[in-house]
C-alpha cells in the first residue's frame, strides 16, 4: 500500500468538508478524484500532502515513496528563470555535490586517518550522482523543456512573466524530472492548450506508477484513469473504471436509494398512523406498541442534500454601433512583442473564440483591446455605445465576504437581493457568508460570474471562464452565452464548451513571433 487514510474528519469553521472518510492508494492505480465546487478535492490533496493537517483522523505514506504534487497555487518566485525551477527538482543532488565541495575543503586540515574516512564518503556521494545522472541534468532540463514547448521562450525567462498556461508547464517540468513514484494532479489541464493537453494524456495513459488527478475535464478523466474517487456531502465513494462507468452505477444507486426513501417513509406514515389510531385502545394497545418499538428501531434511510444548481441569465443592455472594435497594425506585447501586426475587426452579434497555443497572448490581445495595457505600437478603435462585460482569467482572491464582494460592486442592492444574486449562482448559506479567499476554486469563479450576469452588457470579453467550474456550472454558462443576444469574445482551451456557441474561431498563432 502507498497510501493509507483512516477516519479523516475536516472542516472550516462550522462548514464541515468531511466526516469519517477513508481512502487507500495501492500501486498502479490511476485514480480521478471528481465532485462539485466547494466538497473539497483539493483540501483532501493539501492534508495527504501535508499542507493541511485534519480535524481527526490519520494519514500514512509508505515511506520508500517519492510524491511528486503539481499544485495549481504554488509560488514561483520572481527572479527566478524557467531554468532554475527546472533545475530545483535536483535540489537533492546540488545539495550532495555542495557536500563533497565541503568535505575536499575539509581535507586541506585532516588527518590520515580521517583522510580515508573522507575519501570514502566522498567516493560513496561521487557513485551517488553518477546513478542519478548527475552530470546529464542540462540535457534532461533540454529534453522535457522541449516537449512541453518551453524552449522557444528561453530557459532565462523569468518566471513571473509567464502566462497561465506557460507557468502550468513550468511546473509539471519539473513535477516530471523529479520523476516521483507517486502523482498528485490538480486541475493540470486548466491553462494548457489543446496540444499540451494531449501530450499529459499521453503520459498519463503510459504511467506506470500511480497518481491521483483532479479535474472537471471529462473526456480527460475519462481516457486517463481506472478508478474514480467521488467526493459528495463529506464521504468519499470508489467506483471501478472511467468517469462515464462511475456515472452509470452512481444513477443507478441513487435511483435504488430514492426508491428506498419512499417505500420506508410510507412505511412510517402507515406505523404512525396505527400507533397513533391504537394505542389508547386496550384490546389494540400491545399491537400499536409492537409497532412504535419497529420505528423506534428502524434505521432511517436519509437521501443526499441536493446542490444547488446555477443559474446564470446575462443582463442585456442597449444594442452598439455595428463595429464592436477594430484593431490597425497592432502589435501586444510587454517589453518584447509577442505578435506581428494583427489587422481585425468584430461586428455587432458575433461570437468569436479566440484559441492557441500558451504564451501567444491570448489574455494579452484581450486586454490591449479593453484598454488594460497600452500596445507597442497599432491602433485599437473601440465601437459606439459599448457596455462592456469582462471575466478575468485570473484574480487574486478577496478578503471580503461574498456578501461584501457583490455589495461593493452594487451598492444599491438590498441584502435579500444580494443573497440571492449569489443563491442563483449556485452558492449556499454557508458560502455566501465565508470569505472569498476560503472558497474552492470553483466556487469563486461562481462569486466572479455573480458580478457578470448581474451588469447590463452588451458585449462579454472572457478569459478562460470554465477554468475550476464543475460540469453543471460550465453546461449552465454554455446555455446563457448561447441565449445572449450580445457579443462575446471568448479565450477558451476547451473546445467541447466553445463549439456550441461561437460562429468564428481565431487561431492566433498565425500572429505570433514565436515558432509554433
Amino acid at each position: 500500500m502507498i497510501l493509507n487514510v483512516e477516519h479523516l474528519s475536516h472542516g472550516f469553521g462550522d462548514r464541515a468538508i468531511f466526516q469519517d472518510v477513508s481512502f487507500r492508494l495501492l500501486k498502479g492505480e490511476h485514480i480521478g478524484l471528481v465532485g462539485a465546487n466547494g466538497e473539497g478535492k483539493s483540501t483532501f490533496m493539501n492534508i495527504i500532502t501535508g499542507k493541511l493537517k485534519p480535524d481527526e483522523g490519520k494519514v500514512e505514506w509508505n515511506s520508500r515513496v517519492r510524491v511528486g504534487y503539481l499544485d495549481q497555487h504554488a509560488v514561483l518566485e520572481k527572479g527566478m528563470t524557467i531554468e532554475d525551477v527546472l533545475k530545483s527538482a535536483f535540489s537533492y543532488l546540488f545539495e550532495m555535490e555542495e557536500e563533497i565541495n565541503s568535505i575536499y575543503d575539509r581535507m586541506a586540515t585532516a588527518s590520515e586517518y580521517e583522510m580515508t574516512a573522507m575519501l570514502e564518503e566522498v567516493g560513496t556521494l561521487q557513485d551517488l550522482l553518477t546513478s542519478h545522472d548527475f552530470y546529464l541534468i542540462d540535457s534532461k532540463v533540454e529534453q522535457v523543456a522541449r516537449a512541453l514547448g518551453l524552449l522557444e521562450l528561453g530557459l532565462d525567462h523569468d518566471v513571473e512573466e509567464l502566462s497561465g498556461g506557460q507557468r502550468t508547464k513550468v511546473l509539471m517540468a519539473k513535477l516530471l524530472l523529479e520523476k516521483p513514484e507517486i502523482l498528485l494532479l490538480d486541475e493540470p489541464t486548466n491553462y494548457l492548450d489543446a496540444e499540451h493537453i494531449a501530450w499529459l494524456k499521453r503520459y498519463l495513459q503510459e504511467y506506470e506508477n500511480a497518481f491521483i488527478l483532479i479535474s472537471h475535464d471529462i473526456p480527460f478523466i475519462n481516457d486517463v484513469v481506472n478508478l474514480i474517487y467521488h467526493m459528495e456531502n463529506g464521504q468519499l465513494s470508489r467506483y471501478t473504471g472511467n468517469y462515464n462507468d462511475f456515472q452509470k452505477v452512481y444513477e443507478v444507486r441513487k435511483a435504488q436509494l430514492e426508491a428506498a426513501y419512499k417505500r420506508q417513509q410510507q412505511e412510517i406514515s402507515e406505523l404512525k398512523d396505527f400507533v397513533a389510531r391504537n394505542k389508547a385502545r386496550v384490546a389494540t394497545r400491545n399491537m400499536a406498541m409492537s409497532r412504535q418499538k419497529k420505528l423506534d428501531n428502524m434505521e432511517i434511510i436519509e437521501l443526499a442534500r441536493e446542490k444547488p444548481k446555477p443559474e446564470f441569465q446575462f443582463r442585456e443592455a442597449r444594442t452598439p454601433g455595428k463595429i464592436l472594435f477594430s484593431t490597425e497594425n497592432l502589435v501586444i506585447g510587454y517589453d518584447t512583442p509577442l505578435s506581428r501586426e494583427i489587422s481585425l475587426s468584430m461586428e455587432r452579434g458575433e461570437k468569436v473564440a479566440i484559441v492557441g497555443t500558451n504564451g501567444i497572448g491570448k489574455s494579452t490581445l484581450l486586454k490591449s483591446l479593453l484598454g488594460l495595457i497600452r500596445p507597442l505600437s497599432g491602433t485599437v478603435t473601440l465601437g459606439d455605445y459599448l457596455e462592456l462585460g469582462y471575466f478575468e482569467q485570473e484574480m487574486p482572491p478577496s478578503d471580503r465576504t461574498c456578501i461584501e464582494e457583490l455589495w461593493q460592486e452594487f451598492p444599491g442592492f438590498t441584502q435579500f437581493e444580494v443573497r440571492s444574486a449569489l443563491a442563483k449562482c449556485g452558492l449556499t448559506t454557508q458560502h455566501i457568508e465565508s470569505r472569498v479567499r476560503v472558497l474552492s476554486g470553483g466556487e469563486q469563479a461562481k462569486v466572479r460570474l455573480c458580478k457578470l450576469i448581474n451588469r447590463d452588457t452588451n458585449f462579454l470579453i472572457l478569459d478562460e471562464p470554465t477554468n475550476h467550474l464543475d460540469q453543471d456550472a460550465k453546461d449552465e454558462l454554455k446555455r446563457a452565452l448561447q441565449e445572449y443576444r450580445g457579443s462575446v469574445l471568448l479565450v477558451c482551451h476547451e473546445s467541447m464548451f466553445y463549439e456550441d456557441i461561437v460562429s468564428q474561431v481565431w487561431n492566433l498563432e498565425k500572429y505570433s513571433t514565436l515558432a509554433v
